[in-house]
C-alpha cells in the first residue's frame, strides 16, 4: 500500500515537473518570436512528451527512447526527455543509461541542425548537449545509489534495534534463569534439611522432651540459615553495595554440609583427594559446592535413610572431579523433580565443566569435572 502511494505520487511529481519545464520552453520560444505552425508544433510536442513521462514507471527504457526522438524535433520535449533520462539512470544498469543518453544526444544534434540556437555556435552546441546529458546520467545514478543507501541504513537499524530486543530478552531470561538457580540452591538444602526434622517429630511424637527441644532448635537455626543465605544471594544479585551477610559458601564448608546430612540421618561417607580445598579458586570452589549440596538434597529426598559416598580429586592445572553415588531409594517425588539437576548442569556447563547422572543398577550416581586453573 505504501508502496503504490510512492509510486503514484512519484508519478505525479515527475509530471508536474515535466510539465513546469515545457512552459517554461515555450515561454523561452514565445519570447525569441516563434509563431505559427513552429509554435503550435512544439506546443504539441511538449504536451506529447508530457504524456510519456507517467510511462517511465511501467516502461521506462521504451518510453524515454520515445522522449528522445521527440527532442530531434522541438525544444519543448527536452525537459520530459531529460526526467526519461533520470529515471533510466536510476532504474536500470548504467549501460542501458548511457544508451538512452547517446539516443538523446542525436535527437538534440540532429536538432540543432535544421534548427540552430541563435547566437550558439554549432561546435559548442554539441558540447553543451553531450555535458548536460552526462550530468543527467550521472545525477540519475547517484540519486539512485542515495535511495538505496537510506533503504540499507533502514534496514539495518531495524536489524540492529530487532536484535537489541533479542539480546534484551535474552539477558533478562538468563538473569531469571540466574535468578531461579541461586534460589533453588539455597532453598533446596535447607528446606530438605526442615523436611526431614519435621518428619522426625510428626511419626515419633512419643520422643523425649530433650529431643523434641533439640530437633525444634535445629529448625530454627536451620531456617535462621536459610533466611541469611537467601539475604546474601538477593544482596549479590541485586548487585548493589550493601554488604551481604557472608560470602557465598565453597569447598572450604564442605564439612560443615556434610555434617549437616549426617545430623539428619543421611550416613555419609568422605573421600577426599584434594588435600587442601581453600586450594581450588572461589568460582570453582563454589560451582562444586553446589554440586555436592544437590547431590545430598537429591539424595534425602528420594532415597532417604540410604548412605552417600562422595569421592572428590584433582589437581591445580588440570580438572576437579566429584563423584557422588547412592543406592536408588523409594522416596516420593516432590513438585519440580529434575529442575535441581537441569540448573545445576547448567551451571557446570557455564564454569566451563560437565555434569553427568545415571542410575544404574540399583545406584544412583552424579559426576562432574570443573576446570581447576593452575
Amino acid at each position: 500500500m505504501h508502496g503504490e502511494l510512492f509510486c503514484e505520487r512519484g508519478r505525479t511529481g515527475l509530471t508536474v515537473a515535466a510539465a513546469a519545464g515545457f512552459a517554461a520552453t515555450a515561454a523561452g520560444e514565445i519570447a525569441s518570436g516563434v509563431r505559427g505552425v513552429p509554435l503550435a508544433a512544439d506546443i504539441v510536442l511538449g504536451v506529447l512528451g508530457c504524456a510519456l513521462v507517467p510511462l517511465l514507471f511501467r516502461w521506462p527504457v521504451t518510453s524515454a527512447l520515445a522522449l528522445m526522438v521527440l527532442t530531434a524535433f522541438g525544444a519543448t520535449a527536452t525537459p520530459p526527455a531529460s526526467i526519461g533520462v533520470i529515471q533510466v539512470a536510476r532504474r536500470g544498469p548504467l549501460g542501458v543509461a548511457v544508451g538512452v543518453a547517446a539516443a538523446g544526444v542525436s535527437g538534440h544534434l540532429v536538432r540543432g541542425i535544421w534548427r540552430p540556437v541563435p547566437g550558439l555556435p554549432y561546435e559548442w552546441w554539441a558540447v553543451l548537449v553531450v555535458l548536460g546529458h552526462a550530468a543527467l546520467v550521472g545525477g540519475g545514478a547517484l540519486a539512485e545509489a542515495r535511495r538505496a543507501l537510506i533503504v540499507s541504513l533502514t534496514e539495518r537499524a531495524r536489524r540492529a534495534e530487532a536484535e537489541q530486543g533479542r539480546r534484551v530478552a535474552e539477558a533478562r531470561a538468563a538473569e531469571r534463569t540466574r535468578i531461579a538457580r541461586e534460589m533453588h540452591d539455597v532453598l533446596a538444602h535447607r528446606l530438605s534439611l526442615l523436611a526431614t526434622y519435621a518428619g522426625a517429630l510428626e511419626y515419633r511424637p512419643d520422643s523425649s522432651p530433650e529431643r523434641i527441644a533439640h530437633a525444634a532448635g535445629v529448625i530454627r537455626a536451620t531456617v535462621h540459615q536459610a533466611l541469611n543465605e537467601l539475604r546474601t544471594v538477593i544482596t549479590l544479585l541485586r548487585g548493589t553495595d550493601e554488604d551481604p551477610e557472608g560470602p557465598l559458601p565453597t569447598l572450604t564448608e564442605l564439612s560443615e554440609l556434610v555434617e549437616e546430612s549426617r545430623a539428619v540421618g543421611t550416613a555419609v561417607e568422605l573421600r577426599d583427594g584434594l588435600g587442601d580445598p581453600a586450594a581450588v579458586p572461589g568460582p570453582t570452589g563454589r560451582a562444586a559446592y553446589r554440586v555436592l549440596q544437590e547431590a545430598l538434597t537429591n539424595a534425602r529426598k528420594h532415597a532417604p535413610g540410604s548412605p552417600v559416598r562422595i569421592e572428590l580429586g584433582g589437581e591445580p592445572g588440570a580438572r576437579l572431579r566429584i563423584e557422588v553415588t547412592n543406592p536408588v531409594g523409594g522416596g516420593a517425588a516432590g513438585p519440580g523433580t529434575g529442575t535441581g539437576l537441569a540448573g545445576l548442569t547448567e551451571r557446570v556447563r557455564l564454569a566451563g565443566g560437565r555434569l553427568d547422572h545415571e542410575a544404574a543398577a540399583g545406584e544412583f550416581r552424579l559426576s562432574a569435572e570443573l576446570p581447576w586453573p593452575a
